[in-house]
């Protein structure tokens, strides 16, 4: 019994033994780590110190510069959206409301065309108080910066005009302006509407009967 009791103790002593052996060792393998971690702490600390108090003083200059500039730039971006929805607010409103008057002026070609109705004293009527509002609807437009685009007897504009046709006369330069379809307007200085247009082109030449024989005979 005694010697179980003396083989028992020298093995827990030894298990003890072991256990602190395998403590020690762990210790000594975190402790490097910990050591880099704290070298590296310490080495982004000294570079953090190496600055002088000049290039701290620069370097919030460099941050407050870019500050400012970004705010300025947001400020100006404000003021140009705020410009743009007060000058041009109203845009799609104008640009509808220009078949008011297209309207007009189909009624008043219809009226005018009327066999019926030529000649008359009512259609003088009517046709007086057609004006009388197209001129009205025109200075409202004119007052509010919605004007009418010119275009007969100018050069076409691509940026004003949209060529719906070419129309053969000699007596214009080609890409004159010689019909009207429908009126183009401006808003300030942006396109409400093109103009719709019809551009002169020169005739073509047909070929006389003395050509064409010239030309049939030197086929055969």
């Amino acid at each position: 019994m005694e010697k179980e009791q003396k083989e028992n103790i020298q093995n827990k002593n030894l298990a003890n033994e072991e256990k602190n052996l395998a403590n020690e060792e762990n210790e000594q393998t975190t402790q490097p780590q910990d050591q880099t971690d704290d070298n590296k702490d310490k080495k982004e600390e000294e570079g953090k110190k190496e600055l002088t108090p000049e290039e701290k003083i620069l370097e919030l200059e460099d941050k407050l510069a870019r500050t400012f500039a970004e705010m300025e730039n947001q400020r100006r971006r404000f003021e140009k959206e705020k410009e743009d929805a007060f000058e041009y607010g109203g845009f799609s409103f104008a640009k509808e409301a220009l078949s008011l008057i297209d309207n007009f002026e189909r009624s008043k070609n219809i009226l005018e065309s009327d066999e019926k109705l030529k000649g008359t004293d009512a259609l003088k009527k009517t046709i007086e108080h057609f004006d009388i509002i197209h001129k009205d609807l025109i200075s409202i437009f004119n007052k509010n910066n919605i004007k009418q685009i010119d275009s007969l007897n100018k050069k076409l504009d691509p940026n004003l005009h949209q060529a719906m046709m070419e129309i053969e006369d000699n007596s214009k330069e080609p890409g004159t302006i010689i019909q009207e379809i429908q009126k183009g307007f401006t808003i300030k200085d942006r396109l409400l509407r093109p103009s719709l247009v019809g551009v002169a082109k020169k005739t073509q030449e047909k070929p006389t009967k003395i050509q064409e024989t010239k030309e049939n005979s030197e086929t055969k």
